[in-house]
Formats: structure tokens, sequence, C-alpha cells
């Protein structure tokens, strides 16, 4: 059983997908969600107007599944992810899947570094 779900999204309104996928988990478990953005310094926080646009979109799809929203800055992404899921005590981590190799290798990274966590691929 799950106590806490963290889903991870990127500025694009595909990451829907991955939301309503952690929520899905959550009710199954009764877990709580939360949804995570990390960023890099120096980025605007938002991105372009499309990603802000997309960010805040993700942030009402987040509300409507009672989660919470997080946006943190960070050069180490896979760090960020990985100090969230333990600050949370999150057993289930949802990223997104896609073809690039840099985000599989963040996949990677996360199955190695949070052993006891399953993580879970979408495809966004």
């Amino acid at each position: 059983m799950a106590g806490h779900v963290l889903v991870c999204v990127t500025g694009q309104k595909t990451c829907e997908k991955l939301i309503v996928e952690g929520a899905r988990i959550a009710k199954e478990n009764e877990a709580l969600l939360s949804v995570l953005h990390v960023v890099k310094p120096g980025a605007s926080l938002l991105g372009s107007a499309t990603e802000g646009e997309a960010l805040e979109y993700l942030f009402r799809i987040a509300t409507q599944h009672d989660a919470d929203m997080a946006m943190i800055r960070s050069d180490d992404i896979a760090g960020t992810i990985a100090g969230q899921v333990e600050k949370l005590g999150a057993d289930v981590l949802v990223l997104g899947r896609s073809r690039n190799q840099k985000e599989k290798s963040v996949t990677q990274l996360m199955t190695q570094r949070l052993p006891n966590v399953s993580v879970q691929l979408v495809y966004s």
C-alpha cells in the first residue's frame, strides 16, 4: 500500500496523463498525491508563455485531484526528485516516458537511487 505518490512533470500539457495516473494510484491506495516540477537555475520559472500556460494548466489538474504542486530550482534534477521522494516518504514515483535518452537515464537513476520506491512510467 502506497502512503504517498509523487508525480514529476515538465512544462507540457501532455503531463496531465501523469497526474491522472498518479491520482489513480493514490486513490487505489488511499495515498496522498504530490506533483513536482524541477527547473534549472537561471531558467525562467514558467519558461516560455506556452510553458507557463501549461504549468498553470497542470496546477489546475493537480488541484482537481487534491494534490499539492511544487516547483523547485536545481541543477541536480535526479537528486532533487530523490530528495522530494525521501522528504515526502513517497513509495510511488510517477515519471513520463519518452524516446529521449536523457529522460531514460533519469528513470534509471531513480530506480537505482530509490530501490524501495515503485517507479511507474507513463507515456506522455
